[in-house]
């Protein structure tokens, strides 16, 4: 493993531990729910808009119902997208989308910060869903769509196989 690897999955493990805005928020403007069926992780995700800006956002996992990455993606995502428009939350879910399917270029990597510790998953493809779980719920929220999302509808899904 590389020290960046090890660093990475150190940081992962530490907002596993210790998430960030880990509470529920009773003044949310928005709110949505997302799960991620195959593996059972819940996130409930609550956004607090201030004209076109994300003036706070929050989320809770009931215990036992999101595992280390998804915990730590959406840990990772409320401190990305806390102070930013809803127009820049939106373009940063499009490039850590692009970086956990693996086709964000490798020079614009750069410009996620922590966030690219979560680029590993783009090699083991049902990670993707635990790591894009979060971000799934906050893009609903931003654009007041539905209360509840699912991996399984969101783009993420591995294509149904024959007899399925």
């Amino acid at each position: 493993m590389s020290a960046t690897d090890a660093l990475y999955q150190e940081l992962i493990l530490e907002h596993n531990r210790k998430p960030k805005n880990f509470r529920e928020m009773p003044d949310a403007t928005r709110t949505t729910e997302g799960r991620n069926p195959l593996c059972g992780d819940e996130v409930k995700v609550w956004v607090k808009l201030e004209a076109d800006r994300v003036a706070d956002i929050s989320f809770l996992s009931p215990p036992g119902q999101g595992c280390a990455i998804s915990k730590a993606s959406a840990s990772l995502m409320t401190a990305a997208v806390k102070g930013k428009t809803v127009a820049e939350a939106e373009d940063l879910f499009d490039r850590f989308h692009a970086l956990v399917t693996g086709t964000l270029p490798e020079e614009e990597q750069k410009s996620l910060g922590s966030l690219r510790a979560l680029g590993g998953v783009s090699r083991f493809p049902l990670r993707v869903k635990c790591a894009s779980l979060a971000w799934h719920a906050l893009h609903s929220a931003l654009e007041a769509g539905p209360a509840e999302v699912s991996t399984e509808r969101e783009g993420d899904a591995p294509p149904p196989t024959e007899g399925a």
